[in-house]
């Protein structure tokens, strides 16, 4: 009876997470603009939040690792970072945007560029030679996309990991239900 009164609680659980993830995926799908902004703000409310943690963990806390200046400087630091993204949440957000979709766009067109010259380089090796010419031609293209529209490939970044969330939520779902109905294993 205490086992399927905790595999109840589970799938009570599961299934109050599943909504919320429901919920957060059609927000980011429906209002990517939104969802971007309020992810932006929330990391910066962690960054302050971190930081001043971490200078009363270093002052009151005891938190002693050897490279207390360089401790300082990271905390004031996150403190300065998320204030200034509290200030300005429309500024930082688009900054952030930027900066995000920048180094990955930067990342792709190396990764290709290098598939590319190793692939000519060690032709001899290789087989076939063109799916690796292909994919580098492709992560090439796919950083340039992105550098030409950094905050269109922004939004379809969280319209993209909002549909994921929504598939994610109808599998917790399922879980849910499995252990609710006692059909489901219990979590370890």
């Amino acid at each position: 009876m205490a086992a399927m009164d905790l595999q109840k609680r589970w799938g009570l659980i599961m299934g109050l997470r599943a909504l919320l993830m429901l919920l957060a995926g059609l927000y980011a799908v429906i209002w990517p603009g939104a969802a971007l902004a309020v992810l932006v703000v929330l990391g910066g409310a962690i960054l302050l939040i971190d930081g001043l943690l971490g200078l009363w963990s270093l002052t009151f806390g005891g938190a002693k690792t050897g490279n207390f200046w360089f401790d300082v400087v990271r905390n004031v630091l996150a403190i300065l970072t998320g204030a200034l993204i509290l200030i300005s949440p429309l500024l930082a957000t688009l900054l952030t945007v930027w900066f995000f979709i920048y180094l990955l766009a930067f990342q792709a067109i190396l990764v290709g560029v290098m598939e590319i010259a190793i692939a000519i380089r060690e032709r001899t090796h290789m087989p076939r030679i063109w799916p690796v010419l292909l994919s580098g031609g492709l992560y090439v293209l796919f950083g340039v996309v992105l550098l030409f529209s950094p905050l269109m490939s922004a939004l379809f970044f969280v319209v993209f990991g909002g549909v994921l969330m929504i598939l994610f939520s109808i599998g917790l779902f399922t879980l849910a239900w499995r252990l609710w109905s006692g059909k489901g294993p219990l979590p370890v």
